[in-house]
């Protein structure tokens, strides 16, 4: 009677959610033993677990202390931070602190006293662990949402740093960028780092203060807009390539660019008003535990998987030293419902006294230089050891050596790369003009043609002259009776009378000194 009671207990989690139970006791012909799933921790509040960082040194208020004033009564700067008052203090610690009685607290930088110098403020948040995303970031604002800021994501504790999500209240203006909203990606496109003006035009500082990173949104575009069909996101994120990761980080950082101005441009009489105010920030998710762990622990200042599955490491991300008779890998989401746990099993005998780390099954003696070396080395790994990745792959900084994965292929776009090998980190070797981890993306003021080529015109710089159009940075379209590059020649010639009828108007030597100019800068004509 106890051996039923205990196994429905192993199995009642199974009613209440998917991959949170990691094995259960179950009795076969060959007799009881345990049966391991693919399992996965708790969704929970990350900032519980956070390291916080702001940046530049200074960027902070209060010292020395320093008035301010709001939007609203811009004229009115009575209010005051002062580091060495406790109650007029606003240190970075006030983003994740509770607030009681509905009292904002908030973490504050300095006014815009040094305008036009840009203030900018970096805001990184660190978990020394990997996470997995499960809800929307949210960031809370006090005093104006900022008119442009990024979000970026780092997999491997800060070493690099990738776009997840540009901010403005003109996209095209701040990023050379076009607006989109992450409601209306499609299933392809469901990991597209995008620009959104959703959130940064001024609406009020009382009324709208939050800043999202929709993650439910790119959730639902495979589970449907209540989410309930996790099986097929369930299923996307096992087989839709980069999908898992996107959603995967270690830190995050939010780079504040330009403050909430009111709705106005920068007032230079009075800067008291523009500064950066951070309440609160959420951010929901898991531990990464590759699908080996049910539970995650705080120990010793850090995040730390409880693994199964004969794993071990923070992140469940190797076999045990007694179970590697097989590479490890991490469990998966399929086949549904349970998956697979993909367990490392007892070792057995390993072959020679060579460490291949499951990549080759041949060892080849080399007489002159006295060494033994692993022959064919598979999974695109090479070495003597078959320890490094091929030319055209890179090292998966999230997984061991012994993984089949251990070399992700480069991927680099083949024209706007130098070659198709990368760095330690994936990044390609950009030509001009490209840029992007794999080149497949432009610098601003470039723009993707087979390659990155220079815009011809834009709307600060280069003007189209005598009433032509800047037709996507591309070309100008000039009227009647001009030409050029920028339609700074005249199509008459030097007698009017050779104009057919076109008006008499010739361009001035600027005019015409500044068109070669253009000319020379472009290294191309397009008449």
């Amino acid at each position: 009677m106890l051996y039923l009671v205990a196994l429905l207990l192993h199995c009642l989690p199974l009613a209440m959610g998917q991959y949170d139970i990691c094995k259960s006791w179950v009795t076969t012909d060959d007799g009881p033993s345990w049966e391991f799933y693919a399992c996965q921790p708790k969704a929970m509040r990350m900032k519980e677990y956070v390291t916080v960082r702001v940046d530049p040194a200074g960027i902070t208020c209060g010292d020395p202390p320093e008035r301010f004033c709001t939007h609203e009564n811009p004229y009115l700067c009575s209010d005051e931070c002062d580091a060495s008052n406790p109650d007029l203090a606003h240190p970075p610690k006030l983003m994740f602190d509770s607030e009681d009685e509905g009292l904002a607290t908030y973490w504050q930088s300095v006014t815009w006293r040094r305008y036009p110098e840009p203030l900018l403020a970096n805001i990184t948040l660190s978990w020394n662990k990997s996470i997995e995303l499960t809800d929307d970031i949210v960031i809370t604002f006090e005093y104006g949402r900022p008119t442009i800021m990024m979000l970026e994501k780092s997999l491997d504790n800060g070493r690099t740093w990738h776009p997840y999500q540009y901010y403005a209240d003109d996209c095209m203006e701040a990023f050379s960028m076009p607006a989109r909203r992450v409601r209306d990606l499609s299933t392809t496109s469901a990991n597209r780092v995008l620009c959104t003006e959703e959130y940064s035009r001024w609406a009020g500082s009382k009324k709208e203060k939050t800043v999202r990173f929709e993650v439910r949104d790119r959730f639902a575009i495979f589970a449907g807009p209540d989410l309930k069909n996790m099986d097929n996101l369930y299923t996307r994120l096992e087989s839709a390539k980069g999908l898992k990761d996107f959603f995967t980080v270690t830190d995050l950082r939010m780079r504040l660019l330009r403050p909430a101005l009111g709705g106005t441009y920068v007032q230079r009489e009075n800067l008291y008003k523009y500064f950066y105010a951070v309440s609160n920030i959420e951010v929901t998710g898991r531990c990464k535990c590759n699908l080996h762990a049910n539970l995650c622990t705080f120990k010793e200042g850090s995040l730390q998987c409880e693994c199964e599955h004969n794993t071990t490491g923070q992140d469940c991300g190797k076999c045990k030293k007694n179970f590697r008779s097989r590479s490890w890998r991490a469990g998966s989401y399929l086949p549904l419902p349970n998956g697979s746990p993909n367990a490392c099993a007892a070792a057995g005998s390993a072959f020679g006294n060579c460490e291949c780390y499951g990549h080759s099954n041949r060892c080849s003696y080399i007489d002159f230089l006295n060494v033994v070396t692993c022959v064919s080395c598979k999974h695109n790994t090479r070495g003597q050891h078959c320890q490094h990745c091929r030319l055209g792959f890179y090292r998966n900084s999230s997984a061991e050596l012994d993984d089949e994965n251990v070399c992700i292929e480069c991927n680099c776009n083949q024209i706007g790369s130098m070659h198709d090998r990368c760095n330690e980190t994936g990044y390609c070797e950009c030509k001009e003009g490209a840029t992007g981890p794999k080149c497949d993306d432009c610098l601003p003021n470039y723009y993707w043609r087979q390659g990155c080529f220079p815009n011809v015109c834009d709307d600060e710089l280069l003007l189209c002259q005598n009433g032509g159009t800047c037709y996507q940075n591309q070309r100008c379209v000039c009227p009647v009776g001009f030409k050029g590059v920028l339609c700074q020649q005249s199509r008459c010639e030097a007698d009017k009378k050779d104009c057919d009828g076109a008006p008499g108007v010739r361009g001035s030597l600027s005019t015409f000194l500044l068109g070669v100019l253009a000319l020379q800068l472009r290294g191309w004509v397009d008449l």
